[in-house]
């Protein structure tokens, strides 16, 4: 099989993590098979139409690497990509029905249509317009909706995820196929568009599911092999309990790369969720995924949307990097004041910090005090468990002892390391003291890298400068 997939998203806003999980699934069964991945714009809803939307998606799945082979800038054999471009080719199939007798103009006004509603519901009976059809239609000339006159029966088919499905005929209907604004439905252009194009595999969320009966329907009135289906389960929210929408929060997906998440760790966190190769192997690379990826192995239930893995997977795809490759990607996430220091001081920086890094955000926040002089703030060393029991003036004594042998040393992180192990045995401190109060002396941060480390990167100059002031303060 030439196998082609297809992401097939609607401009109506930003793009989420369920949205692009869907693509990297339709991505990765492109890419085992060497086959096409289509970019297609289903902008036929313009009341929901968001301007900027469309290249909100470009960028997103540009953010994740999800490339296509054929979409609506690079084009293709089966150009347009945006079905608003695509209008006459609809109503040329459109007509191929009306000729075969399964489409006919909707004749009812929106307040008929409530009537009949409301005398199904008197009745204690689902409302089903093929029980309304016009005895005779009148010719369709555009300006009212089109309608799919439906063949109630039963469907047996094959879901790739969900097994062997089945439906009875009380969900077939006549739906709109084109609406009285002339745009088509999903319903209808979806279908032409995947038959035109040749997509060899439909991969789609739960919520279409229930709507399959009604393609089958239309697939067998156009005498249109449908193709293979696979529905992926909802992503959850995190109690589990319902599905991560906008409404309940989900968020932008470039919003987790102004968060300093790699794109990496998501595209590994999203084939992750709701999928496994059948081992304990939780971090995959790309070329990874490719080759173990398969759809059969997706589960049925739901994926939990849990965050704090996908931060524990960031920071494993930072240390995973090499200084230089991680360098270039923290260009948006430094301190302004790292501006003052040349490349090499903070690739110094980059060393002794990455391993605290959980997303490329936490670097400022960790490595801000070897940019600027801190402020101190005495309360660190107050609500400190072990030197808030001890008097200030004990401490001011234990770093002035500090201070005097520091200045008499030379300033390498390993003469440091040496001479901070000398001064535990001179003072008999533990470290949890000594190196404590050296540390929150000299960089007045809640948390920071090694003690020797950061006095080596600090310089003499600076570390015995912050000592004395601190020395001033606590005396």
């Amino acid at each position: 099989m030439n196998v082609r997939t297809r992401f097939a998203p609607s401009p109506t806003g930003f793009l989420h993590v369920g949205g692009v999980r869907t693509a990297l699934f339709a991505w990765l069964v492109a890419r085992q098979a060497n086959g096409k991945f289509i970019l297609r714009i289903e902008d036929t809803d313009k009341s929901r139409e968001v301007v900027g939307a469309e290249q909100h998606i470009k960028d997103s799945l540009k953010w994740a690497g999800i490339d296509w082979d054929e979409g609506p800038d690079n084009g293709g054999p089966y150009s347009p990509y945006r079905q608003s471009e695509r209008l006459d080719i609809y109503n040329e199939w459109a007509k191929k029905l009306i000729d075969n007798g399964r489409a006919y103009a909707d004749p009812y006004s929106q307040q008929e249509l409530e009537i009949f509603r409301e005398q199904a519901k008197r009745e204690k009976r689902p409302f089903l317009y093929r029980n309304h059809r016009p005895e005779s239609p009148t010719v369709w000339d555009g300006k009212k909706p089109l309608r799919f006159r439906s063949d109630p029966k039963s469907y047996n088919w094959h879901d790739e995820v969900m097994g062997d499905l089945n439906s009875g005929p009380e969900v077939i209907d006549d739906i709109i196929l084109i609406k009285s604004d002339g745009y088509p439905t999903y319903n209808f252009c979806h279908i032409v568009d995947d038959a035109l194009m040749q997509i060899t595999h439909v991969i789609r969320s739960q919520e279409f599911i229930s709507s399959v009966p009604k393609y089958l329907n239309i697939y067998e009135a156009l005498d249109v092999k449908p193709p293979l289906m696979a529905t992926l389960p909802y992503v959850m929210a995190i109690d589990g309990k319902k599905k991560l929408s906008k409404r309940d929060g989900a968020k932008d997906i470039l919003d987790y790369a102004k968060e300093g998440y790699l794109p990496e760790t998501m595209v590994n966190f999203l084939a992750t969720l709701g999928w496994n190769d059948g081992t304990k192997q939780e971090i995959f690379s790309v070329e990874e995924l490719i080759t173990k990826f398969s759809i059969d192995r997706v589960q049925k239930a739901g994926a939990r949307f849990d965050e704090q893995r996908l931060l524990w997977m960031n920071g494993t795809w930072i240390r995973s990097l090499d200084s230089s490759e991680l360098y270039s990607r923290c260009q948006d996430f430094w301190p302004n004041e790292a501006d003052n220091f040349d490349e090499n001081y903070k690739k110094q920086v980059l060393v002794i910090v990455k391993d605290r890094l959980k997303t490329l955000a936490d670097l400022s926040k960790l490595s801000s005090f070897l940019f600027v002089e801190p402020e101190p703030n005495l309360d660190l060393i107050k609500s400190n468990p072990i030197l808030g029991k001890i008097d200030m003036t004990e401490l001011a004594k234990l770093l002035k002892i500090s201070l005097d042998t520091l200045n008499e040393i030379e300033f390498t992180e390993s003469i440091i390391q040496s001479t901070l192990n000398n001064l535990l045995q001179s003072t008999g401190q533990q470290p949890k003291v000594l190196f404590s109060l050296i540390r929150i002396s000299t960089t007045w941060a809640p948390f920071s890298p090694g003690l020797s480390e950061t006095l080596n990167i600090l310089g003499k100059e600076r570390s015995l400068k912050r000592l004395q002031k601190a020395i001033d303060l606590l005396s």
